[in-house]
């Protein structure tokens, strides 16, 4: 029999607190299912201490007959944290870092009958793992937040594979193919594995086959013709399947990749070859109310938000090893990915530095085949120089992994350069107003200021923005206008420098943090996007970038007021933009200016900055005199490709709810996000309505945080999950100024929701 990999995730039973004399029996609590958050939290000025103490999850496994003989585990893909697994009463497995996955045999020890698989968590910061110890910049919210799987396999079963590609760039390409096995049970036994290579379509494109009697076993697919680059902008998938037939069974195991080459050099970035600028963000794993507990659509979004609505062609896994599913679909949609190590600034004593080291293993066996990953990093962000502890990081990593360079991101300057690529953490722009500060404004240091060093070495900026100058989605027009123009000066300078690989924003959206961060109110405001994934202007800087076949993007960033600004007026004003020229009438005037090259000289696409080089005082209208509407038009080769209009009078005029899918999986506990937005007459948003929203759900899905939302900066968002029920969802909402709205949704019994 081959292996059976079966969903875990429903029938849990969820209760406070935890007792190891317990652990046998069922406890009263909540039924729940999988991916759960410990505590559902409010959207801000919460105490984080609420999670940090112990939780217990118990579940009844049903013995059934194809158990017998075979190798049955139980498969966590992550659980936040310090796990303890228990199987009728007896500790199984415990597995203290919460971000990768661990499994819990259950093989020998399944009674005849109900089985209580009871699975401790403790949300504590236990300073003996990384992260903890220190101030950490995000929160680590307690649960069972990843997927668990109930695995079926005979005795002697595939463990993993590791693909490797050769020769990438001629006509004939190679593959490398490792499979390792497992043999708990330590029996002796011989067999064959065979391996596939198939495309997209399912065709078989090679096929090797060999004797083994080991734990691992090597191929090697040479002379294959006809094959197509996995690239960013075409990112062709290849599928590798493996079977094992033995005197004590079979199996068969399946992994996706790639064939691409990926180098950072001393003249920038490479992606097969060719050179290409990094431009990306920073993001977090967590969601508003429900934390790190959001199942695979939702992850998925947030890469085709990165990819599709921001334009970026990388994404740093800030802090710690990220979701399979958010790796899986970046591989599909072609973004790459710069993947990292649990941890921030604090270094622990040595155990704490050996789980470390243990996490660079896991993370690297576990995604070692993601064609979009081009980098690990393998320094605690943003920490020290340690010597001994990062030489074997490093050793480690190109062990295991020999086709991929290694980064480490620090902020300190001459740090100790171990890894293959300096990985920098640049946020000299904003210090010029620090006291005792004697340079003028910088968008980033050059290269060997920060490094120390003597020569050039591959370089890429990891972070910059953020702190230096958090924005709110409400915040007033000059403080986005200036948080926009720190982002455009950082892009440009980064462009504008061969040695510099490119540059990764912090970030993508705003999250929740410890009191020691953030506004004071849990949240740390330094997103591109607010918690809903709501775009702020500075959003448009790198959705702006992007070729105009692929979206056309003209976004003025501006509320247009006449009295929103200090003194008043809206000039100097941008236009975010990948247009040739922006048209803009004001009242019987018509000015069409072009992209500002002399500011933004490096940029794809500079925007367009309107200024008093363009109008007068007296024509934009002095304080006093009529404020007239606005009307943007943006041209490409002479032709008008995109217009705006802006209303001199806003006034409520619509509530637009909008749905990122109109289906979703019934099973599964499968989510779709909704924004709210307040609409003018022209349809923009009003940023100062500041109304609530009720929202009511008919039907089979479940409101995700409360049923009375606030607007701010005219938007808001929320999640809906599905119920394991199919059926129509009706969402109602309604505002005192903005009325009512409805839209229809279902949720699908058969899982064939699409977008």
């Amino acid at each position: 029999m081959m292996r059976s990999v079966t969903s875990f995730n429903d029938s849990w039973v969820f209760s406070e607190g935890f007792d190891a004399a317990d652990a046998g029996t069922l406890r009263a609590g909540q039924p729940i299912s999988l991916p759960h958050n410990a505590v559902e939290l409010p959207f801000n000025y919460f105490d984080e201490r609420c999670y940090q103490r112990a939780f217990t999850y118990q579940r009844v496994l049903a013995w059934r007959p194809d158990f017998s003989g075979r190798e049955v585990s139980l498969v966590f893909d992550a659980a936040m944290a310090d796990a303890v697994v228990y199987l009728n009463g007896e500790e199984i497995v415990a597995h203290r870092d919460g971000y990768t996955p661990f499994e819990a045999r259950l093989t020998d020890r399944l009674l005849e009958g109900d089985n209580l698989i009871t699975v401790k968590i403790d949300g504590s910061e236990n300073p003996e793992i990384p992260p903890f110890g220190g101030r950490i910049d995000y929160l680590t919210y307690a649960g069972i937040y990843r997927d668990v799987w109930l695995k079926v396999t005979d005795p002697v079963s595939i463990a993993n594979i590791k693909i490797e590609t050769r020769d990438v760039l001629s006509d004939t390409k190679a593959v490398s193919l490792r499979c390792d096995l497992s043999n708990p049970q330590g029996l002796s036994f011989s067999g064959t594995i065979s391996a596939l290579l198939k495309n997209a379509a399912g065709e078989v494109l090679a096929e090797v086959a060999g004797e083994t009697t080991g734990q691992s076993l090597a191929f090697e697919m040479d002379g294959l013709k006809g094959l197509s680059l996995w690239d960013i902008d075409d990112p062709v998938l290849y599928v590798i399947e493996v079977e094992l037939r033995t005197g004590q069974g079979s199996d068969c195991f399946a992994a996706h990749f790639g064939f691409r080459t990926a180098e950072f050099t001393t003249e920038g970035f490479r992606l097969n070859g060719r050179p290409l600028k990094i431009r990306g963000l920073n993001r977090h794993q967590s969601f508003p109310y429900v934390g790190y507990a959001m199942g695979r659509t939702a992850q998925e979004r947030d890469a085709d938000i990165m990819k599709h609505r921001l334009h970026c062609n990388l994404v740093r896994t800030s802090h710690y090893p990220q979701s399979k599913w958010f790796l899986d679909h970046c591989d599909r949609i072609g973004l790459l990915v710069f993947e990292e190590i649990p941890g921030w600034q604090h270094i622990g004593g040595e155990e704490w530095k050996q789980e470390a080291i243990r996490n660079v293993r896991r993370m690297i066996e576990r995604d070692w085949n993601h064609p979009s990953i081009v980098i690990w990093g393998v320094r605690i962000n943003e920490s020290q120089d340690s010597h001994d502890f990062y030489a074997e990081t490093n050793r480690l990593a190109r062990e295991l992994d020999p086709t991929r360079q290694t980064g480490g991101v620090r902020y300190i300057t001459d740090s100790e350069f171990l890894e293959d690529v300096y990985t920098m953490n640049d946020f000299i722009l904003g210090n010029e107003e620090l006291p005792g500060a004697n340079r003028p404004r910088t968008a980033l240091r050059p290269q060997q200021e920060c490094t120390g060093l003597p020569r050039k070495v591959p370089y890429l900026i990891t972070e910059f923005g953020g702190h230096m100058y958090p924005t709110k989605i409400y915040d007033q027009e000059q403080r986005q206008a200036e948080h926009v123009r720190r982002h455009l000066e950082v892009l440009n300078a980064a462009y504008g420098d061969p040695g510099i690989s490119g540059a990764i924003g912090w970030c993508m959206f705003d999250y929740n943090t410890h009191k020691d961060f953030g506004s004071g109110d849990r949240i740390c405001y330094h997103g591109v996007m607010d918690m809903f994934r709501e775009p702020k202007f500075a959003a448009y800087v790198y959705a702006s970038q992007c070729d105009p076949s692929e979206e056309i993007v003209m976004k003025p960033v501006t509320f247009w007021a006449r009295g929103e600004r200090n003194i008043g007026g809206v000039l100097p004003l941008i236009v975010l933009t990948n247009c040739d020229e922006i048209e803009l009438k004001y009242g019987s005037l018509t000015k069409r200016v072009g992209p500002d090259r002399e500011n933004f000289p490096h940029l794809p696409h500079p925007p367009v900055v309107i200024d008093h080089r363009h109008f007068t005082k007296d024509e934009l209208g002095v304080w006093g005199m009529k404020w007239e509407s606005a009307e943007f038009t943006g041209f490409i080769a002479g032709k008008p490709v995109a217009d705006l209009r802006m209303a001199a009078d806003p006034v409520p005029t619509t509530l637009q709810v909008e749905a990122d899918s109109k289906t979703l999986r019934a099973e599964g506990r499968d989510s779709v996000r909704l924004i709210l937005r307040a609409l003018d007459q022209a349809g923009n948003v009003q940023p100062f309505l500041n109304d609530a929203v009720d929202i009511e759900i008919h039907g089979p899905a479940r409101l995700v945080g409360p049923a009375r939302i606030v607007l701010q900066g005219g938007s808001a968002g929320f999640w809906l999950e599905s119920t394991g029920a199919a059926g129509a969802i009706v969402v109602s909402v309604a505002s005192s100024r903005l009325g009512a709205a409805k839209l229809d949704l279902v949720a699908l019994a058969d899982g064939a929701a699409s977008a």
